[in-house]
């Protein structure tokens, strides 16, 4: 007797094609017919979305309370923002750049506390993003500009094209939310993800057999930490100026929710959620004094009816059939 090993997927893959060129066109399309405002909005959903699925390592795959993502972003845009204005780097150049430095201070600060667990490991995740807002408006050395930031960021550059339009931003955040996406895709099929998730489970059992939990731990947080640092850079050469008023702790929060609206460990679910935080208060902007409160009862009822987010993961379910042998 032979055993086959087979995986079937919850959702039919004609479907999730046919979505995916639906979503792929109205998102290449969505700027030729929109107004300027509409793209500027369209670019923010992709720079959350960047966040989020930086965030979504760190929760989502892991299960690691973090409401200092915030910090990280910071770090991404005022690496950008002072090598660009005091030495004159290229600000695409420094993309990488920044998500290397970000991934930098995300090993250093998570390698000390990386073993706590639960609300302990929140907790510290918040005074961390307050340190880092707290040390920028105190100005080290002079070069972050105190509460007033740094101003006077070049814009990009592509092939000899200064990106300076809503257009050529909107294209460079999806740009990078797509390469991001696909790859994320990928590492949750990997060994590397499946141990995430073994983590995110069952701490103690994954480290009885064998898995590595402190090592991949850190590798989740340096790894979200570099989308961030990557979220920094595009939001630096967007705004041209950055200051520590940017990143605050409400900004770790809209992140945290767009993982769990969107669906923890979902890549396209993440995708979701930051377009319903981005445009839920631009679709309320008519009654803004009542904008928090709608968007408050809108996440209540989403946990609600959709306790596994909006568009949840879908997992992959292995089972053994019986092959007849010669």
């Amino acid at each position: 007797m032979n055993l086959v090993r087979l995986r079937n997927f919850a959702a039919h893959k004609p479907v999730r094609v046919a979505l995916f060129f639906l979503v792929f066109g109205f998102l290449v399309s969505f700027p030729f017919w929109a107004s300027r405002y509409w793209v500027d909005v369209g670019f923010y959903v992709g720079l959350y979305a960047l966040l989020g699925l930086g965030l979504n390592v760190i929760l989502g795959e892991v299960g690691l309370f973090n409401l200092g993502h915030a910090a990280f972003w910071a770090i991404g845009a005022y690496t950008t923002a002072i090598l660009n204005v005091r030495f004159g780097l290229p600000t695409l150049a420094l993309l990488p750049i920044s998500a290397l430095v970000a991934a930098g201070c995300a090993w250093l600060v998570s390698s000390p506390i990386i073993h706590l667990r639960g609300d302990y490991l929140c907790i510290v995740t918040i005074a961390l993003g307050e340190i880092v807002r707290l040390v920028l408006i105190n100005n080290p050395g002079g070069l972050t500009g105190g509460p007033n930031g740094v101003v006077g960021i070049a814009r990009p550059a592509f092939l000899g094209h200064v990106i300076r339009t809503p257009m050529d931003f909107y294209f460079l955040v999806w740009a990078v939310v797509a390469v991001c996406a696909l790859a994320l895709r990928q590492l949750q099929r990997s060994r590397i993800g499946r141990a995430w998730n073994y983590i995110r489970e069952d701490e103690i059992a994954a480290e009885s057999m064998g898995v590595d939990v402190r090592a991949l731990k850190l590798l989740a947080f340096v790894l979200g930490a570099a989308l961030a640092g990557l979220a920094g850079n595009i939001f630096a050469a967007k705004m041209r100026m950055v200051s520590p008023d940017s990143f605050t702790f409400m900004e770790s929060c809209l992140m945290f929710c767009i993982v769990l609206l969107g669906g923890m460990g979902s890549v396209p679910g993440t995708i979701v959620g930051a377009a319903l935080v981005v445009l839920f208060p631009e679709v309320f902007r008519p009654v803004a004094q009542y904008r928090l409160l709608f968007f408050g009862l809108a996440l209540a009822a989403t946990m609600y009816f959709r306790p596994g987010g909006l568009w949840p993961r879908r997992r992959a379910v292995e089972f053994l059939v019986e092959r007849p042998g010669r």
